[in-house]
């Protein structure tokens, strides 16, 4: 069973754990949209961060390879 919350025209509570609901359609796309910004901008840097360690990993093997070639020479 659930009881509107006084004074909130977007909460209920439910009854039977005591928790409070949100009802609001609006508020709850707006905290989806937020999410998925946060999720994207999370996978963002996680895609910087493995191209930068994959780019040093490149620079760590060309100075490898100069320093052979100049001890070579």
């Amino acid at each position: 069973m659930k009881h509107k919350v006084k004074d909130q025209t977007h909460l209920v509570r439910d009854t039977t754990n005591n928790c409070i609901i949100n009802t609001s359609q609006s508020q709850y796309n707006d905290y989806i949209r937020r999410r998925n910004v946060k999720d994207d901008e999370k996978r963002t840097i996680e895609n910087l961060e493995t191209d930068v360690a994959s780019m040093k990993d490149d620079l760590n093997e060309i100075k490898s390879l100069l320093r052979s070639l100049t001890n070579g020479s």
